[in-house]
């Protein structure tokens, strides 16, 4: 942002006949400034006497009043930079022929003063936007871009890695709604989603990181970070006066050669069952490496290995594409402070945080369950928008009888179905509740909403809400419902579900903090895992697959000629710069590393990468070392994507909403 007190100049050169009285008057504001013409001569050397060759530069001073702090009549103005198309002409323009005393009259009026070269010939740029709105090109509209998207890349670049560096997320208003939630994490979807950014180019990339996770579920700080690099080394690029669709096509061109080595690459050992299961474990320990979990990473990941596979196992066997059938909401996770992260374990079945009803069996087997979304109590919409006038208590029995008779006529409706076990998502009163005690029925009320959706998909069964009729509806079923002990608390446990891959795991912590970020670094985790169950391809990891891409776009680059090449160059350089940050988190020599890798690349060595323990080159087949390929395809996809989409941009239109014409 300009401070107050800012002029902002761009001018315009132009060849036409001398004529040194001439001058030019611009009115804005209610202000007069007379711009003398200036005689130079620049297409002399410039350190010749002015001769006839003249120049004549007018100056054309666009005022844009920013903030409606300052008066009208104030010459304090909050002005833009314009323009900033080339480097050129400066103070010493007006220090020539007579126009010191403009440029004096500017000092006193304006203490800080920005000149700018343009090409264009417009002078004064005609209004075509209501008030209020707000427009910037070119080369200003492009810096607020890379500003914006190289800050957010800053942001995240510090948590890269299995030795990153975790955020606190704080709240401003700690004394409102929610206030003192503070969140720990080194996860990029997290630390974007909770942080609030008014730039567009950051919320391009805020929407990258949140494609990358509904994706893949890992590597949304990686793809962040190379689209920042990417746009870094466009900015540079640009500044070098190479055409931003120049700079798109070599980045196109680029990224078919990393997608195409990188296919090369991959490997898949899925036919190998003892193998693919420890190729799982790789992978999710490596996805672990870089969260909370790291220290307990191999607990954490035969966690998320037996869950995933459990369910794996239990698919539809006459299913012609079993992989497809993968529902990670068959997976529980219940959070239950106390305890260290190693306590946390696998639970077989599906637990519900709800308790059985005083009263109820505690313990049923053969379950045959009805799962339903309807009030269970009187209807407060009748009573309360109905006004009904009674002249004895008898009445009042009689429309309080009336009720009951509703509410039991309703109950025999749910028992028609022949179901032992009822779960309601809403409260279940007593009357209804006493009725089904004297059926037998098993009765769970006010199960949260989630938690409904998942139960209802481990049973197999169908959510109603009406229950005219019973033929129609699909009863869940299970082997048995318990309810048990877990920490301090009493849940629900069903066991045998008609979907047999459905699991909980509990995680154990010794605080909210601890338990909210492990769940989210195993839900990473297990996103990782179920798409590499359906693709069944992996890379290596550690750096490896980006040095090795940036090795062969490096080489394709010298095979171009033009300034395409420049472009290509800077997308191998931007890909090379996350095992460089991954290094710098470690504590190590980055610089020192990465000249051994290139050599190692150089010479065909396509497994080797990072190895963080030691900070030197390791083999990442012997390390075990794996990423999903999957994740690592959809980061340099999207990533080179965002970098494009921002890079053609050149101008930025803000403007107020539109409003309703109160005549329509």
């Amino acid at each position: 942002m300009v401070s107050p007190n800012t002029l902002t100049l761009y001018y315009n050169c132009k060849h036409i006949r001398y004529n040194k009285s001439k001058q030019q008057k611009i009115k804005l504001n209610k202000y007069y400034i007379f711009v003398s013409v200036i005689d130079c001569d620049l297409t002399k050397n410039k350190n010749k006497n002015i001769n006839n060759d003249i120049i004549n530069c007018y100056c054309s001073i666009y005022f844009q009043l920013i903030s409606p702090l300052y008066h009208e009549s104030s010459t304090q103005y909050y002005l833009f930079t314009l323009r900033t198309l080339c480097r050129s002409l400066t103070f010493n323009i007006f220090r020539q022929n007579n126009c010191f005393l403009f440029y004096t009259y500017l000092l006193l009026n304006f203490p800080v003063i920005h000149f700018q070269h343009s090409n264009d010939y417009a002078e004064i740029t005609p209004e075509i936007l209501k008030g209020g709105a707000q427009e910037d090109r070119g080369e200003t509209a492009r810096m607020q871009y890379f500003i914006g998207s190289i800050a957010v890349g800053d942001l995240l670049k510090s948590t890269l890695g299995p030795k990153g560096m975790d955020k606190l997320l704080q709240p401003m208003n700690l004394e409102g709604p929610g206030g003192g939630m503070n969140v720990v994490t080194n996860d990029g979807a997290t630390i974007l989603k909770s942080v609030w950014l008014n730039n567009p180019a950051a919320r391009v990339l805020v929407d990258v990181s949140m494609q990358q996770d509904a994706q893949c579920g890992d590597g949304t700080t990686g793809v962040v970070v190379l689209a920042s690099e990417l746009l870094r080394a466009a900015e540079k690029l640009i500044e070098q006066k190479i055409h931003p669709q120049t700079i798109c096509l070599g980045f196109r061109k680029a990224l078919k050669v990393a997608r195409d080595r990188l296919d090369e690459i991959k490997f898949s050992r899925i036919l190998d069952k003892d193998k693919f299961e420890s190729d799982l474990l790789n992978i999710a320990r490596t996805t672990l490496s870089s969260k909370l979990l790291r220290v307990e990473k191999d607990h954490f990941a035969n966690l998320a290995v037996n869950a995933l596979l459990r369910m794996h196992r239990n698919l539809d066997k006459d299913s012609q594409d079993a992989s497809s059938h993968l529902n990670l909401s068959l997976i529980q996770i219940i959070k239950k402070p106390g305890g260290t992260l190693k306590d946390s374990y696998l639970e077989d079945g599906f637990v519900l945080e709800k308790r059985i009803g005083v009263g109820q069996p505690k313990r049923m087997t053969d379950c045959k369950i009805l799962v339903a979304n309807t009030p269970m109590d009187t209807d407060k919409v009748k009573i309360y928008g109905v006004k009904v006038n009674v002249d004895s208590f008898e009445a009042v029995s009689a429309l309080e009888q009336s009720e009951r008779d509703k509410m039991k006529k309703k109950v025999n409706k749910i028992l028609a179905h022949k179901c032992n076990v009822f779960i309601n998502r809403q409260l279940i009163y007593n009357y209804p509740d006493q009725l089904f005690k004297e059926a037998g029925v098993m009765a769970i009320e006010h199960s949260d909403f989630d938690g409904m959706e998942r139960l209802a998909a481990c049973l197999d069964a169908e959510i109603v809400s009406t229950f005219d009729t019973p033929e129609k509806v699909k009863l869940g079923r299970c082997d048995l419902i318990e309810e048990v002990i877990i920490g301090e608390d009493k849940l629900i446990r069903f066991s045998g579900c008609s979907r047999g891959g459905a699991c909980t795991i509990i995680l154990r912590g010794a605080s909210t903090h601890v338990l909210d970020e492990a769940e989210r670094s195993l839900h990473d985790a297990l996103a990782v895992l179920s798409e590499t169950l359906n693709d069944g391809r992996i890379v290596c990891g550690g750096g490896c697959a980006e040095l090795e891409m940036a090795h062969y776009v490096e080489e394709y680059a010298k095979t171009i000629a033009g300034k395409e090449s420049l472009a290509v160059e800077a997308f191998a350089h931007a890909l090379r710069t996350l095992p460089g940050y991954i290094l710098s988190n470690g504590g190590f020599d980055s610089a020192d590393v990465l000249c051994k890798l290139r050599a190692e690349h150089s010479k065909g060595n396509v497994s080797a990468g990072i190895d963080i323990d030691k900070g030197s080159v390791g083999d990442m087949m012997k390390l075990g070392v794996f990423e999903s390929y999957k994740s690592k395809l959809s980061q340099i996809c999207l990533a080179t994507e965002a970098a494009e989409s921002i890079v053609r941009v050149d101008d930025i239109i803000k403007c107020e909403p539109r409003q309703r014409n109160p005549g329509v």
